[in-house]
């Protein structure tokens, strides 16, 4: 077990804590780049470290908030799920005739980093707008068609944005956090912060744990460096946590959103 695994899993869950940049965005480039891990043996293995981490925090929206939205969750994993497997199938067929998949990996993360960078930037104006929204009127908060789009088209988006993120996360690791939320805030924008927070956490467990085990199916995750990662992150999420009431998020956010794009235009142009 290398210490300085565990030292980066609590930087990474430090930052996680303080600003709710997702672990996949800072993780695997770190993996890649500090450490030179493979970007598959990267992607799987954050991964199943997203699906555990995450977990502590839906047990957290459900029980303590009740800021979990059952049926959009549904809707979302109706799109994602399939979309996950069938990713990880085309995955293996890739290895199975021997072309390389790190290529297209490395690929698909750049691009995910430098959405997730947008996303990031974007956020801040969708929840000024969504707040304005609910102040017009807070009886549409508890509508079903509390969105922008009509209820005949609604599910059909949210399947629709599911399919993508299944798609995006499987083959990056990255998504399911930052692009997750913004999807929803887009989508739902009446729906509170703290909803649209719990049910993309909530979203995300099964999305990253099929495509965890799927990429620990074929190989591509180190078991040893998952508990590194975790020995340091879950202490390092738990002070972030707290740290994120003292430190303004608005000078964080920009910075991270940078340094993403310009990691992700690394990976597009290697």
């Amino acid at each position: 077990m290398n210490i300085m695994y565990s030292v980066s899993g609590f930087a990474v869950g430090l930052l996680v804590g303080i600003t709710g940049v997702g672990g996949g965005s800072l993780m695997t480039p770190l993996l890649v780049f500090l450490f030179g891990f493979k970007a598959s043996v990267a992607v799987g293995t954050d991964l199943l470290y997203a699906a555990i981490t995450k977990t502590g925090g839906v047990f957290v929206h459900h029980g303590k908030h009740r800021s979990v939205d059952w049926p959009i969750v549904a809707w979302l994993a109706l799109g994602s799920l399939p979309f996950a497997v069938l990713t990880l199938f085309a995955i293996k067929h890739y290895m199975e005739i021997g072309k390389e998949t790190t290529g297209l990996i490395t690929y698909s993360l750049g691009i995910a980093l430098i959405l997730t960078a947008c996303a990031l930037l974007v956020r801040a104006v969708i929840l000024r707008k969504s707040k304005a929204l609910g102040q017009l009127d807070d009886d549409y908060s508890n509508m079903m068609n509390a969105g922008r789009f009509s209820p005949r088209w609604q599910i059909p988006a949210t399947i629709l944005t599911g399919a993508v993120l299944g798609v995006l996360v499987t083959l990056s690791s990255v998504g399911a956090g930052a692009l997750g939320t913004v999807a929803l805030l887009f989508l739902f924008p009446r729906e509170s912060t703290l909803k649209i927070v719990g049910t993309d956490l909530a979203h995300a467990i099964p999305l990253t744990a099929v495509a965890g085990l799927g990429h620990l199916s074929l190989g591509n995750v180190d078991l040893m460096l998952l508990g590194s990662l975790l020995i340091g992150s879950l202490p390092g999420i738990w002070i972030g946590s707290h740290l994120s009431a003292k430190i303004p998020e608005h000078y964080l956010r920009p910075v991270l959103a940078s340094v993403l794009f310009l990691i992700g235009l690394k990976f597009v142009m290697q």
